[in-house]
């Protein structure tokens, strides 16, 4: 009934292929990262925890709650744009979250940040700024537009995401309905209301 998954590695690049439906795809999708963090590929470290000097965004009456590193993919599906070609459109991340080198969440579709006390934000894009480089996914201030459980990130209000290495992805593909995963890291700084 469905054409199987199928991964290949070719220059520390992995790209899908499939025909599954959207529930095998994420299944797909989340053993593809398994497979890139154990099979050695080199992903740029995210920066250590401290906070930047000059956070890239106005700030202005908040106070940060937590700060996270994220290391994953940027999920990428072939479809047709609005010229009529098949190109690399973006789809979804797929991450997980550590703080002090210990795993502390994850970061999937939404985008949402879910943290292992059970707390869940879901986020929408307010504002963006350019990569460092290139092939650097843009940094993002994202107002939090929807929230589940308690937790650490009950009070949270708004998330940037910074320190951006590689998850950037675009150009033609041949086949549609094929996924690629995008190796890449960043910071997410979660931010609160100052109290008065």
């Amino acid at each position: 009934m469905y054409e199987s998954s199928s991964v290949s590695v070719i220059d520390k690049r992995t790209t899908f292929h499939t025909r599954a439906p959207r529930g095998r795809r994420a299944f797909a999708a989340q053993w593809a990262l398994a497979a890139i963090m154990l099979s050695g590929t080199t992903l740029v470290a995210a920066a250590a925890n401290a906070l930047p000097d000059q956070p890239p965004f106005d700030t202005s009456g908040m106070t940060t709650l937590l700060s996270v590193d994220a290391v994953g993919v940027q999920i990428y599906e072939c479809r047709t744009d609005q010229a009529g070609r098949l190109a690399w459109a973006f789809r979804e991340p797929l991450a997980i979250l550590t703080s002090s080198g210990q795993t502390v969440g994850r970061h999937y579709a939404g985008p949402s940040w879910e943290l292992n006390d059970g707390g869940a934000v879901t986020g929408k894009v307010v504002h963006q700024k350019p990569g460092a480089m290139e092939r650097d996914i843009a940094l993002l201030q994202l107002d939090v537009s929807g929230r589940k459980g308690a937790g650490l990130l009950s009070k949270v209000v708004s998330v940037q995401r910074i320190d951006t290495h590689g998850g950037a992805f675009s150009g033609p593909c041949e086949k549609g309905g094929a996924l690629h995963a995008e190796p890449y890291s960043a910071r997410y700084i979660f931010w609160g209301k100052e109290t008065q």
